[in-house]
């Protein structure tokens, strides 16, 4: 794989561990800036909307431009945000951060693009994979790490380490990536038709649908654990790095399986084991091992349909591929805190236990959208594409 993936790999390791430490330190952050634990938790909320409506529109902006200059744009945007969020002095000017930070996001939809220009397509799913994984790791290292240094000392210290860290990945890339790329910028031509294609649409539907269902139950995934089985604080933070670390094990899996298979044929499995996962978690309470072999099961399927869903884009309009994949983030984006809020809106009802059953029927409708599709996508023929 070219050495470039392996570069925007630990840059997404970066930009995941920021977008998501703060959940893990909501208390201390809240006690800080005076304001209720609830009140705090819209820094996701915020950074989620900003995801979904300003990517797509800084790649269209940036569309002309060269990659190497979008990437640093992005970077230095996402490094603002955390600077921002660092001094904060109040919940505006941290929600004003997490905006920036958003924005920034626009980095990995760049990144993807550039992966699927510079591999063959035959190697693309492993390649997206490898781009990928660095969200996946900071599931299982970065965020536990970060949440550790914003508990032993103070909610600003692993943000401040994020905002450092992006001035130095930045550096990097500034050194090491190519002036020029061959890989296709966002625009408005072909957009329209791409957007009414329905094997497109069926891709950022199933996106939606699947991230509704899993963060039905990972956007509570302490408290679920937690009334599954009496645990200690070691054995959750365990737990959750088990999970993360599943969640790598699936990114490289996903793309491996998606190249070796088709990414049709590896979204239907993967599907059916998370929604035979969801059935199986309120039914592994009192039982602590099988509560863990569930999760980890549910994170190498629900982590590794990224990759073959991004190369189901890349396949169909390969000239518009950075703004579908942004796009299809902000349906993840969307799904995340819809999921959040319909469970949110159960747990009362049917208890932090049995919330994966709240998700099973998004699960569900999103392996039906696999019916419509063949069990490998035409590819569209080269004048089409032209």
């Amino acid at each position: 794989m070219p050495a470039v993936l392996y570069l925007f790999a630990l840059t997404n390791l970066v930009i995941g561990t920021g977008a998501f430490v703060l959940s893990g330190i909501l208390q201390p952050l809240a006690a800080s800036l005076g304001v209720r634990v609830a009140a705090a938790g819209q820094v996701m909320t915020a950074y989620a909307l900003a995801s979904a409506l300003l990517a797509p529109l800084i790649l269209l902006a940036t569309g002309r431009w060269p990659r190497k200059r979008a990437v640093l744009l992005a970077l230095a945007l996402f490094a603002a945000g955390c600077a921002a969020c660092a001094s904060a002095g109040s919940l505006t000017t941290l929600l004003l951060g997490r905006v920036l930070m958003g924005a920034g996001s626009v980095f990995t939809a760049l990144a993807a693009g550039v992966a699927v220009a510079v591999v063959p397509p035959e190697r693309r799913g492993r390649a997206l994979s490898l781009t990928f994984l660095g969200m996946s790791l900071s599931y299982a290292f970065g965020v536990p790490l970060g949440t550790w240094l914003g508990l032993a000392h103070s909610w600003q210290v692993p943000v401040w380490g994020v905002a450092g860290a992006c001035v130095a990945v930045g550096a990097l890339l500034m050194l090491l990536l190519p002036a020029r790329i061959g890989a296709p910028g966002a625009s408005f031509r072909g957009l329209g038709q791409a957007a009414r294609d329905p094997a497109i649409l069926r891709v950022w539907l199933r996106t939606l649908l699947y991230f509704i269902a899993i963060f039905s139950v990972f956007a509570y995934a302490g408290p679920v654990l937690l009334a599954l089985n009496p645990l200690t604080p070691a054995q959750l933070s365990l737990t959750l790095v088990l999970f993360g670390l599943s969640g790598v094990a699936g990114t490289l899996s996903g793309g491996w399986a998606g190249d070796r298979f088709g990414p049709i044929r590896t979204l239907r499995v993967q599907l059916l084991v998370l929604a035979a996962m969801m059935v199986l978690v309120p039914l592994t309470r009192g039982h602590p091992v099988a509560t863990v072999v569930v999760f980890v099961v549910w994170g190498v399927a629900g982590f590794g349909m990224m990759s073959p869903q991004q190369v189901l884009l890349a396949q169909r309009w390969p000239e518009q591929a950075p703004l579908l994949m942004s796009l299809n983030g902000s349906m993840l984006y969307v799904g995340t805190a819809l999921g959040a809020a319909l469970s949110g809106a159960f747990v009362d009802v049917l208890g932090f236990h049995r919330l994966a059953w709240v998700g099973l029927p998004f699960a569900l409708l999103a392996l039906v959208t696999l019916w419509f599709d063949a069990a490998q996508p035409a590819r569209r023929p080269a004048s089409a594409e032209a």
